[in-house]
């Protein structure tokens, strides 16, 4: 079955010092190395990441002790209390991945030369033997209360030993294919080293898979760049262990062997790193069980376990997933984390099986589960994601378990990685931001323009910059334009509107099939060739299945990629919870923007309201919506995705007092 695999392992998990004749996916992400982003929408939010949120991340963890930690790791006091969490060198390793993206589209030698002072720190605390855990060497007699008396010991509960490795490992390799520096990967290096003779199968080693998964796709990631196949093997042993050691619990996906698992339980991140090692392992073993789980898993999710926003996690108890279609609200956990490792596994099953669902997918969960998570201005941010608020909830600064705002400082600025993949002579165009890009498609190299206002627009120029030759162009034709809101039929649209696409080539409209998502244009192409994509984004009604308790008689609105809010800010003097839309709502697109740029959707509705008689009184009124990753960054208040159009789906009687004691004895 590895046949089925062999291929240039994607650029996703490999820079430079290629091992020889690897198995990997059968498509090919080009790398972030290759784009550069340089206008509109998404030039504006690497601009905040560059500006805002890398500095704030960077000067947090100095405020917050982090950077002390590895210093004190270097003169270790036996009577120092070790504090903050087990887990907090991980903050050190998000933000240089995140900040040595930006090198690639922002070069900043006084950038380059802070992060290598930082290094210089972390270097000066790695034991002799290559072992780097700040809350265990700062006090190894007393270390942190998570860490256990002795290296491993508590490994799978909450020491986070492994999970410090594997953002280690991320960020080592994202700074050496940003700098080609050595540095951080060295130590990188030694800590996996260190790991890999402790822990294995062997005679002498003991048996330990990670609590919180990550190491197992850093791993793989590292077997790339060295070409030692003991990373994958130890990476590969993590994953098979799993459910066979001491622990065995739904809450870390323990609860039986990852291959036989078909349902996403437990800690949404740990499930979707997991699930994301497991498909970089099996690319490059051919293990082919992986993927028919992660399958099955993605099978559980999409149709039974996705917010609308791409949101993943809906319970704060183990900030897990919850049970079939247990799709609440306002207690909504959706953590941040949990919509990025969910790009990271829709990523992945696309270079497995080239098809443009899970693309739809991801591209739902970047545009509103994770923006959601930042603020426009880059500078503050949401760890649970709810659909629904009554107010007092608001984005923080920071938080003392960062891991949302260092996910993010490494995760944005790597986006322009997901736009363009290869496969032979087919080009996939993913995802659609303005910027230029340099890409091998088979044997030769090519250079794209893109021009683009999207989200906010439909319209897509690509540019043949350089290069000629015959070859594939395969665009990607979103579900959303072709009358699909999510793969396996969670949500649907309820308004019998139908929207349209249309491709062009040198002005000259283009008919063709869609297959698998994508609209393919094979032809011999020369220098100066346009390809124009237009998508019809006339704002669209959702309803869920009728089993999301949640959501029923309630109905969603989208524009596009961008699912919509109403915002108490915008509807001063209307009371959102007491808001009804007609059976038949009017929304139009309206000239007035939102925060961040996207033209706002107006809707007429009625709203509720008790008269002095104590009778129910309706008025008609104008609802105004904003795309759901802006909201609440105008101050603290009510916000809704979902609205109701059935009276007994009105949040009358909260709003109001109704049911209330007050209320009765009146």
């Amino acid at each position: 079955m590895k046949t089925m695999f062999v291929t240039c392992m994607c650029a996703v998990l490999s820079v430079g010092l290629q091992a020889q004749n690897q198995a990997g996916y059968p498509i090919t992400p080009v790398p972030f190395t290759a784009t550069h982003v340089s206008g509109g929408f998404w030039k504006q939010r690497l601009d905040a990441c560059r500006d805002v949120t890398i500095p704030l991340a960077f000067s947090k963890c100095e405020e917050s002790g982090r950077y002390e930690n590895f210093v004190r790791a270097q003169h270790p006091c036996d009577t120092f209390t070790v504090g903050g969490f087990s887990f907090d060198d991980t903050d050190v390793y998000k933000t240089i991945e995140g900040a040595s993206y930006l090198l690639q589209t922002y070069p900043d030698k006084k950038l380059e030369s802070y992060i290598d002072s930082v290094l210089n720190i972390v270097a000066k605390a790695q034991e002799p033997d290559g072992y780097l855990y700040t809350a265990r060497t700062m006090n190894p007699k007393h270390p942190h209360a998570w860490a256990g008396s002795k290296r491993w010991e508590k490994v799978e509960e909450l020491s986070h030993e492994f999970y410090n490795l594997g953002h280690m490992i991320e960020g080592s390799v994202a700074h050496y294919q940003a700098t080609g520096k050595r540095n951080f990967l060295d130590i990188a290096i030694r800590y996996a080293d260190c790991v890999c003779k402790a822990i294995g199968p062997d005679e002498g080693q003991l048996v330990r898979v990670p609590g919180h998964q990550i190491a197992e796709m850093a791993l793989a990631k590292l077997y790339l760049v060295t070409g030692d196949k003991k990373y994958l093997d130890e990476a590969k042993f993590f994953l098979d262990k799993r459910g066979y050691t001491s622990r065995k619990d739904a809450y870390s996906q323990a609860h039986k062997p990852v291959v036989q698992q078909d349902e996403a339980v437990g800690h949404a991140v740990r499930a979707t790193y997991m699930y994301s090692g497991m498909a970089d392992v099996a690319a490059l073993t051919g293990d082919t069980a992986y993927v028919h789980a992660i399958d099955r898993i993605w099978d559980n999710i999409v149709g039974k376990k996705l917010y609308l926003t791409g949101g993943i996690g809906a319970t704060a108890h183990g900030e897990a997933f919850g049970a079939n279609y247990e799709l609440p609200n306002a207690t909504a956990y959706c953590e941040t984390c949990a919509a990025i490792g969910n790009v990271y596994v829709n990523h992945r099953l696309f270079l497995f099986h080239g098809d443009a669902k899970y693309y739809d997918v991801l591209e739902r969960s970047l545009y509103n589960g994770v923006l959601s998570g930042i603020s426009l201005d880059g500078g503050r941010f949401f760890y649970p994601n709810p659909l629904e608020s009554a107010g007092g909830y608001e984005r923080k600064a920071w938080f003392g378990c960062a891991c949302c705002p260092s996910n993010l400082c490494r995760f944005l600025p790597s986006v322009p990685g997901y736009m363009y993949a290869t496969r032979g002579d087919s080009l996939y165009v993913n995802l659609f931001m303005e910027g230029t890009s340099e890409i091998q498609v088979g044997k030769r190299k090519i250079s794209i323009r893109q021009q683009t206002a999207y989200p906010f627009d439909g319209n897509i120029r690509l540019t043949l910059q350089k290069g000629s030759g015959e070859f594939v162009w395969k665009v990607r034709v979103p579900g959303w334009t072709r009358g699909e809101v999510v793969p396996g039929g969670l949500y649907r649209f309820a308004d019998g509107k139908q929207t349209s696409y249309s491709v062009k080539v040198n002005g000259e409209k283009v008919e063709g099939s869609i297959e698998k998502g994508y609209f393919s244009i094979s032809r011999r192409w020369k220098k100066g060739d346009v390809v124009e994509v237009s998508f019809d984004m006339t704002p669209r009604l959702v309803l869920a299945d009728e089993k999301v308790e949640a959501d029923r008689g309630m109905l969603a609105i989208e524009r596009g990629p961008l699912v919509y809010c109403a915002e108490w800010c915008d509807n001063q003097g209307i009371d959102l919870f007491c808001v009804l839309l007609p059976r038949k709502p009017k929304l139009e697109v309206m000239d007035e923007k939102a925060p961040g740029g996207a033209q706002m959707i107006s809707a007429g509705v009625q709203t509720l309201s008790y008269d002095a008689e104590g009778k129910l009184h309706a008025s008609d009124a104008v609802l105004k919506l904003i795309p759901y990753y802006a909201w609440a960054n105008r101050g603290e208040g009510k916000m809704m995705v979902w609205l109701p159009y059935e009276a007994g789906a009105v949040h009358l009687g909260p709003a109001l007092g109704v049911g209330t004691n007050e209320f009765l004895d009146k």
